[in-house]
């Protein structure tokens, strides 16, 4: 897959928007793994995907309020790397001619490393605590997000960040661990700046 590009990272990062800059500046296409999570699921058997089956089957309290920050982290399907490999399939019916930027919190770095023609295709995006919660309160709409369908909406939202914190750290010692590049996130850099040091990574010559 020497024509894929990887942009993986923590919840809020902005891996959305730097992979659409570097898609509409260079013309490649954009793949969200975001976008496809719901025909995934519905691709996928329990055998197969048992986490993300028994999540399905939970209500929004005991997804997002009964259980602690741990064990949400523990067992959500996409940080497990279920269905990954639906995400390769995709990727392998799109023409090889035209490169492609991926990006999406659930390309895990143990999973992409292996994918990697050599440095250079994949960067992982790592928000601090307070730019997550500044992205997402910035995103904000009137009506609130998912977990306002939840008894404790407060209590949702901690258990959330606190995952997603969680989430980010785990990242930040993986792509350590193995040497792959990682970029933090706190608000010091513009969304083009960002954009500009994704685009070192991937050998590209302009900032954008």
């Amino acid at each position: 897959m020497r024509h894929v590009y990887w942009i993986g990272g923590g919840s809020g990062a902005g891996k959305s928007t730097i992979a659409r800059r570097l898609a509409d500046r260079h013309g490649w296409r954009l793949y969200s793994t975001d976008d496809v999570m719901a025909d995934h699921a519905r691709r996928t058997t329990a055998d197969e995907a048992p986490f993300l089956h028994a999540f399905m089957a939970m209500d929004m309290d005991e997804r997002w309020v009964e259980r602690s920050p741990e064990t949400m982290l523990e067992t959500f399907h996409w940080f497990r790397g279920e269905a990954f490999g639906l995400i390769v399939e995709d990727l392998a019916r799109m023409p090889a001619g035209t490169p492609v930027v991926v990006e999406g919190f659930r390309l895990l770095p143990h999973l992409v490393e292996p994918l990697l023609p050599g440095p250079g295709h994949a960067v992982w995006l790592l928000p601090t605590p307070d730019f997550r919660q500044f992205a997402f309160t910035s995103r904000a709409t009137p009506e609130g997000g998912f977990t306002r369908r939840t008894r404790d909406p407060a209590r949702a939202d901690r258990n959330l960040a606190v995952r997603d914190a969680l989430f980010t750290g785990r990242l930040r010692e993986e792509t350590a661990r193995r040497g792959l590049p990682a970029v933090t996130v706190d608000g010091t850099m513009t969304a083009d700046e960002l954009a500009g040091r994704v685009g070192e990574v991937f050998g590209l010559r302009d900032r954008l």
